[in-house]
């Protein structure tokens, strides 16, 4: 998920489709709301795996501003800010997965209720931007990851909804903190996945 929507070409030029700025422009305040929504109900519910999803959104938030950003901008300033970007994916992924493993041994109690709801909320918000960005993804590569983007974290909705279930079901946190782990260290990979090339990109420069 983080790893495929975070890892957007640098190289893809000056891109100032009015259309496509402002389906960015949503998708960016849909996903920068949500972020808030899920890390507070997160938090609330005791629930890694609500945690996990809102770093996604926060990922992307970061990934729709860097493209408004830096459209039509050097190579070299859309590459120190791929750099900050992962920077801050490697730190919220840091956090979930010690919240997790804190979880594991301390105990949690994640409320399956409200993972459901939020996983929900969530799902449906991501689907809405996958539908606006459908009709560019045949444009260039950062329009096509874009898309892609949202298509992933549909999925990793999904999981929070079947990580509700397990709980709900087994009674047990293990469900929430196997997924949170699972979606973090995703998002650690994609850090370190965006970091390196945008250290490549630098050489280029």
């Amino acid at each position: 998920m983080a790893k495929s929507c975070c890892n957007v070409p640098s190289d893809t030029g000056n891109n100032n489709d009015p259309r496509w700025r402002r389906v960015l422009w949503f998708a960016l305040i849909a996903n920068a709301l949500m972020f808030g929504v899920e890390i507070v109900a997160g938090m609330s519910a005791d629930s890694r795996a609500l945690q996990a999803d809102a770093l996604d959104f926060f990922g992307d938030s970061a990934n729709y501003a860097v493209s408004l950003f830096v459209a039509g901008m050097a190579l070299t300033w859309r590459a120190r800010a791929a750099l900050a970007k992962s920077a801050t994916m490697l730190a919220f992924g840091l956090w979930v997965i010690g919240s997790a493993i804190y979880g594991f041994y301390a105990g949690a109690s994640p409320e399956p209720q409200t993972m459901g709801l939020v996983g929900t909320l969530a799902l449906i918000v991501n689907i809405i931007v996958a539908l606006l960005l459908m009709g560019f993804r045949d444009g260039d590569a950062n329009m096509r990851s874009a898309w892609i983007c949202s298509r992933n974290d549909a999925v990793g909705n999904i999981a929070v909804l079947a990580a509700a279930l397990g709980v709900l079901g087994t009674g047990r946190a293990w469900p929430d903190l196997l997924v949170a782990a699972i979606m973090a260290t995703l998002a650690i990979w994609g850090s370190i996945d965006v970091f390196m090339q945008a250290r490549r990109e630098l050489v280029q420069a």
